[in-house]
């Protein structure tokens, strides 16, 4: 299986010399790709004693300050992280022939700013964060449902619910932000943002 790539390109002229402004413009051109279902989506991989692990993630949130994500905070991915917080986040947008790799650390936000994210998740989402113990081992499927119908009574759609303690969001701080662009013959652009300073990076182009 092999495809050859495009001609477009990436240039340091071309490209943001702050890597945020580049990646908003860039997860912009991806949001509007009618080839990609879910520009957001990013893969999340953290480290155990045991070896790396990876999954699907969607990012909610980026500024200056970084990259932020919800989730269970008994799932497996979070366990990790209060072990291990350096983190590795993958943007790939395959039909562009683009990718973003970012390096960082990963903590929890505030709990406030977990309610407030949470409240204005979709009800039937709510109920779902309620019912999940997310990573850990479950019986059958009709125990997770049996769960599920027991929050939904007891949070009717149209009240409101409160954010699980157990559930929150993540802000990854980046240290490295590589962008990948596809080229013909296989001579890629690869151009990587090392911060150099908490408000200054370094851009250097590297061999593909």
């Amino acid at each position: 299986m092999r495809r050859s790539y495009g001609e477009a390109g990436l240039s340091e002229s071309a490209a943001d010399k702050d890597p945020i402004t580049q990646f908003q413009r860039w997860l912009k051109d991806a949001a509007s790709n009618s080839f990609i279902v879910e520009a957001n989506a990013m893969v999340l991989s953290t480290m155990s004693n045991s070896g790396p692990s990876s999954r699907t993630v969607l990012l909610k949130d980026v500024t200056n300050e970084g990259f932020t994500f919800f989730t269970n905070y008994s799932s497996r991915k979070a366990k990790e992280i209060s072990h291990n917080s350096s983190v590795s986040l993958l943007f790939p947008w395959y039909p562009m022939e683009r990718q973003v790799i970012i390096s960082g650390n990963a903590a929890k936000i505030s709990e406030n700013a977990s309610a407030e994210y949470f409240a204005t998740r979709p009800w039937s989402s709510q109920i779902g964060a309620w019912a999940s113990a997310q990573s850990s081992e479950l019986d059958s499927r009709e125990t997770l449902e049996a769960r599920w119908k027991e929050f939904a009574e007891k949070y009717p759609e149209g009240s409101a619910v409160p954010k699980p303690p157990h559930w929150g969001g993540f802000l990854v701080t980046p240290s490295v932000i590589e962008f990948w662009q596809g080229r013909y013959s296989r001579l890629h652009d690869r151009l990587r943002y090392v911060k150099a300073t908490p408000s200054n990076w370094k851009l250097q182009r590297i061999f593909p």
